[in-house]
């Protein structure tokens, strides 16, 4: 039984149900989704051809974390019971993914963590989601790090080794499957872009550590840099959240080539990395997926979960100081040997067949 809830979880799973479907004289696959996300879960759906068995449909406006816990456990709970899978399957380390783990574990059926190990070591940041998944890490019976530095996570935890594998990230398989596949014109916003002129640096911004005046500083930021590079575009894709909407629209409206836009769909989302000359992010799949495309990013944070792409050369740690993230994009920005140096180095994070991998070690383990 394959679970998740939001749009990153259903891009890093949608690699594993296709796999696992494909396999169908081994594994019979059940997805059940939870809907913590909703539009955005949807239209990955869509783009992957995946049809789950059951919705939660949990999503209701202002949910608390309290609140999704609490509905998501009571229809888990129903669908273990209905489904009554040998394995579950979840993916990172959103509330969806700690509470199918927990309710897996409450039905005493195995727990397969995909993205396991990572960590900032800080519990509070970033939150909710770094205390996921060390909760989900003391969970699962089976753990899929990406990583050799996960894994090290992993054992420092008392994890046994004999049940940690890496496998890289299945958000590269989804990635290189995506950038594959021929553009269509079906997001007017992300086509328009595409289609004129002049570099793009593309910016993401949502975790709550940058709610409020460090939001405020990103804009301020963007700004600036505006005034300085008027060949460049800055694309700001809007998170639905209003805590952030309030802070960005106010700042960044009625610039010139500063252009705010819905979260693109997941294909015009690909699209719009793939032209990027620069990404400005706080999103740790946007960290892992643009070195795959070879196009440098500049994490909006001050600690990660993902340091491989750091020690790599392929992503820099810049927070959300005003002064921080000026300084750092105008070095890439106004030197591009810098920036092909930070583009051209190679990604740590996998090489797209972490999907083939979790399915071979799941029969294996279970056939013995």
């Amino acid at each position: 039984m394959c679970v998740f809830g939001t749009r990153p979880d259903a891009v890093k799973m949608a690699p594993i149900v296709g796999e696992l479907s494909r396999q169908d004289e081994r594994f019979d696959c059940r997805v059940v989704v939870t809907g913590q996300h909703r539009e955005q879960l949807d239209q990955v759906l869509q783009a992957f051809d995946i049809r789950p068995e059951l919705d939660l449909a949990i999503m209701q406006h202002g949910q608390t974390l309290t609140e999704i816990t609490t509905r998501v456990l009571t229809g888990l709970d129903a669908a273990l019971t209905s489904i009554m899978p040998d394995v579950v399957i979840g993916q990172g380390d959103t509330t969806t993914t700690f509470v199918a783990a927990l309710s897996a574990f409450y039905q005493k059926v195995p727990f397969a963590h995909v993205e396991a190990g990572l960590r900032t070591d800080d519990p509070l940041n970033p939150f909710p989601e770094e205390m996921n998944r060390r909760l989900v890490g003391g969970i699962a019976a089976y753990h899929f790090a990406p990583t050799e530095a996960a894994k090290q996570n992993l054992i420092r935890e008392n994890v046994s080794p004999d049940c940690i594998w890496i496998t890289g990230n299945t958000g590269i398989d989804a990635l290189l499957s995506v950038a594959a596949r021929e553009h269509k014109a079906d997001d007017s916003d992300v086509s328009c872009i595409l289609s004129n002129p002049g570099r793009i640096v593309l910016i993401t911004a949502h975790r709550r550590e940058n709610w409020g005046e460090p939001m405020a500083a990103v804009c301020r930021a963007i700004l600036q840099l505006h005034s300085d590079f008027p060949d460049c575009r800055f694309v700001f894709a809007l998170h639905r959240n209003p805590v952030v909407r309030e802070v960005v629209v106010p700042i960044l409206s009625g610039h010139d080539r500063v252009i705010l836009i819905e979260p693109p769909d997941y294909v015009p989302f690909v699209k719009l990395m793939q032209a990027s000359t620069l990404i400005l992010t706080d999103s740790g799949g946007v960290q892992e997926e643009a070195p795959s495309l070879g196009v440098p990013v500049l994490v909006l944070r001050s600690t990660t979960e993902r340091p491989e792409g750091v020690q790599a050369g392929v992503a820099k740690l810049v927070g959300a100081s005003e002064a921080d993230i000026v300084r750092e994009a105008a070095a890439l920005l106004g030197n591009e040997a810098a920036r092909r140096e930070m583009a051209q180095a190679v990604n740590p994070y996998g090489d797209g067949s972490a999907a083939a991998q979790i399915c071979r070690v799941l029969w294996e383990e279970r056939k013995g």
